[in-house]
Formats: C-alpha cells, structure tokens, sequence
C-alpha cells in the first residue's frame, strides 16, 4: 500500500496495515520566520530542508512548513494608533507576494515529493497572525483591543480571514497540497470569554477551514499548545476538520479521550514535543514503550501518531523512526483485538 492510501485510510478511520506517524519541525531560525519576501535565502532554506527530510526521513506524510512567512504584512497592523485604525484594514488580495509565494513554495514541494506522500500547508488562523506582530505580548495586546472596541478588531480578524481564505484556497487548487493545516488557539487572556472567542474571533477560523474544505476535504485542525499554552478544546469541536491535534500533554486529554469528544474523526498526537520529553530524550526502550501505551489506550482506527507541537529542529530522526517501527510491530496484534 502506498504511503498516501495509507495515511488515507486512518483519517477515514479505515484499518490500517500500520499506524502512521506524522512528526515535523522549522527549517529555518526563528529570526527569520517573517523574512521570506526579503530574503529568498529563506525560502531556500526552507525547500531544502523539506526535501533533506523527506530524502533522509521517508514520512508518511509531511506538514508543509510556512517559515518566512509568519509576518502578515499590513503595515496598518503595524502602525495604527487606536483601535479605530483598524477598520481601514483591507485585504492584500490573491496577487500580494506574501501570498503568491507560498503558492509557489507549496508547488515546488509537491512538485518534488507530493506523488509520495500527502502534503498539508501550515497556516495559523487570522488572530494568531494578529497575535505574532506583538511577539510576546500579543495576546495581552488582542485582549485588550478586543474589550476596548470588539468591532474593530473583528473586522481586522476577518480581514486577515479573508486572505487566509484566499491562500487555502489556492495552495490546495494552484500548489497542490492535499490540505491545510490550520493552527488555532484560545487567546492566552481569562479575559476573553467563549462567548468573545465565538462572536470575534471563531467566525474568521471558520472561514478560512470553509474556503480549504471547498477543494479538499482533508485538513487538519492544530489547537496549538506551544510553550504550555492552554485550550478549551470545547470552542472547537464543531469545526469541520478531517482529523484533529492537540497539545495532549498540556491539556491532559489522551488520544482515546479526544477522539470521543471530537465526534470520533482522526486524531494525531501523543507525544510531547518539548526537549524534556521522551521523545526528544528517552531512551529507545522508552520511546517504545510510550509507543505501546499510546496504541494500547488509543486503538489503531483513525489514530496517527505524532507530538503536541513542532518538534525540536535538532531531533534525530532515528527517534522517529523508531516510534514508526514499533507502531508497525504493534498494529496487527493490536487490531486483531478490536
């Protein structure tokens, strides 16, 4: 079976020969995460990196990687001075670099290994975007706009929706992803009810999953638990994703437990994604043992293994595959038994 029909069947919690994994992480430094219409250099890293992955990994299925482009660049979200400001906030449109070069990042990545494997373009959701262009403080600094004057930020979001939507769109029609991968989280501010996040903030995500499940009906929904941030997984369980991940090891939800609260669709997780957990520094016998127990409480239908977040860029993917090995060991004997 091919890697693709193989990755297929477990998001259609089809059986399975194996259980698949999907690990990823950044191919290039943080400080140039928003350079890539300055510096082509980027984008090349970037390129090169996937297919150094995919050449030396052979994954099942691989999460595109959008570094160089994490700045959304409005200048107005750069310089206005009130919450008023803005409602002058207009979309780029289709033919703005920032978007027609992901299109074509995603092209030459599935140009090069999209006949493999499925393929799946990180885009963050429109607040986190908003979020990004005040670093650290940026989920005070959107709380804090957001109760001053709600209107204007939601016509912001919805902005910055609205070129999202536009790039989901053309990533899967013109770039050939076989979906995105669509990172959404709770603004990290108690201030911010459900009831805010879902008249200001959800309509937006909703948008832009709408535009990519309108050419694809396989994207993934990524409720982001980066650095221990924390997540009503509640604000998302009507989502039209096909398959769902989250931070299993800051929310304390197992695969098993989140796939009945999202209806029974796919899921990806398990293992924690930070230097300090087993996967990045357990032994082999660890990770395989981890391996086990995830399998044994999850099952195998519509399981793919895989961490909370982005993985460390340094990992070694013996790691990794030795997570793949034992899944596969595994699955038969596990299977029989559901």
């Amino acid at each position: 079976m091919s890697k693709r029909q193989l990755v297929l069947d477990a998001f259609n919690n089809k059986p399975v020969e194996r259980v698949p994994v999907g690990f990823w992480f950044h191919f290039a430094n943080e400080d140039e995460f928003s350079q890539g219409l300055k510096n082509p250099d980027v984008i090349r890293k970037n390129i090169e990196g996937h297919n150094k992955f995919v050449a030396e990994f052979k994954p099942d299925f691989v999460k595109l990687m959008s570094d160089g482009f994490f700045e959304y660049p409005n200048p107005i979200l750069s310089d206005f001075e009130s919450p008023e400001d803005l409602l002058k906030l207009k979309p780029l449109g289709p033919e703005h670099p920032w978007i027609v070069k992901q299109v074509e990042l995603v092209r030459t990545l599935t140009d090069s290994f999209g006949s493999e494997v499925l393929t799946f373009y990180n885009i963050f959701a429109p607040a986190t975007f908003f979020k990004l262009r005040f670093g650290d403080k940026g989920n005070t600094i959107l709380a804090d706009l957001l109760l001053e004057n709600k209107d204007a930020v939601k016509h912001a979001l919805d902005t910055i929706a609205e070129d999202l939507a536009t790039l989901s769109l053309k990533v899967i029609t013109d770039g050939k992803a076989d979906g995105i991968y669509l990172s959404v989280q709770n603004v990290q501010d108690n201030r911010i009810t459900p009831e805010l996040y879902k008249e200001v903030i959800a309509p937006g995500e909703l948008l832009v999953l709408e535009s990519a499940n309108k050419a694809s009906e396989y994207n993934i929904l990524h409720i982001c638990g980066y650095r221990g941030s924390r997540n009503d997984l509640s604000f998302y369980f009507d989502y039209h994703a096909k398959v769902f991940n989250w931070a299993v090891n800051v929310e304390g939800i197992s695969l098993a437990e989140g796939k009945r609260l999202f209806g029974g669709r796919a899921v990806i997780g398990g293992f924690d994604n930070t230097a300090s957990g087993v996967l990045y520094s357990g032994s082999k016998e660890e990770i395989e043992d981890f391996t086990e127990k995830l399998l044994r409480e999850s099952g195998t239908i519509g399981i793919i293994l895989g961490a909370d977040c982005t993985v460390p860029g340094d990992i070694d993917l013996d790691r990794l595959d030795w997570v793949r090995k034992k899944a596969k060991s595994l699955s038969k004997s596990l299977s029989s038994r559901i």
